[in-house]
């Protein structure tokens, strides 16, 4: 049976159940110097809601996990727009950006019709990406912090995003097919090996932040809607 984590937990010991949550303690702004401490002390100290840090770190280390009516209600609406916001800034600012570097050393060796062919299905990912995330920030959040300030904008709900909100890691799919099957023998093995990996990393990655704003997100915006009619 699977340990879901509590807010008694050291925070160095939830990192070793699953040392990928630094990432969700990083994007929260969970300073690691607090490692030793229980996470609800951890969390105080950073002026985190320690409900909202452990409801993210249950649906991301448990995929199967589904959070209960009162673990979202008892959740702070600041710290997961926080978390998703952090989330936004790694994989633009970082995974992207190293993928980038990286595919790009890969198919060196390429002749210039594959190597244009395999770079522009990646940029035209990340581009893809970029304005996914970009109308999030620019559109829903906002949104979402006008309705935690007791204002209801007009025209807009977050059912209306929810219908919209397609999945951004179907792609990854066919870009981990490219580095196994399409690449020649040529390309360096271990930096394909890194490269599959990092693709591997992000669409399990991206899996959870879709799973954080339609199952976490909406239901807690949708909330506040209620409330304020």
């Amino acid at each position: 049976m699977k340990q879901i984590f509590t807010p008694d937990l050291k925070l160095s010991d939830i990192i070793d159940m699953d040392y990928n949550l630094v990432q969700v303690i990083s994007r929260m702004g969970i300073d690691l110097r607090h490692a030793g401490l229980p996470a609800s002390e951890a969390c105080a100290l950073d002026g985190i809601d320690p409900a909202s840090f452990l409801l993210i770190c249950n649906v991301y280390s448990f995929p199967d996990h589904r959070p209960s009516d009162s673990d979202i209600a008892a959740a702070s609406l600041k710290d997961i727009l926080r978390y998703l916001r952090g989330s936004h800034l790694y994989y633009t600012g970082i995974a992207l950006r190293n993928l980038e570097t990286a595919f790009d050393r890969l198919v060196s060796p390429c002749d210039e019709g594959r190597k244009k062919a395999v770079l522009k299905f990646f940029f035209d990912y990340k581009a893809e990406l970029e304005k996914h995330f970009a109308r999030e920030e620019d559109e829903v959040f906002p949104y979402v912090e006008a309705l935690m300030e007791g204002k209801r904008p007009e025209g807009y709900t977050i059912d209306q995003f929810e219908e919209h909100h397609e999945s951004v890691d179907e792609k990854l799919e066919d870009m981990k097919n490219i580095v196994m099957k399409y690449l020649p023998s040529e390309c360096d093995e271990e930096l394909k090996m890194w490269v599959l990996l990092s693709v591997y990393r992000l669409r399990d990655d991206l899996r959870r932040h879709t799973f954080v704003e339609d199952g976490i997100l909406v239901p807690m915006v949708r909330n506040l809607e209620n409330d304020g009619k």
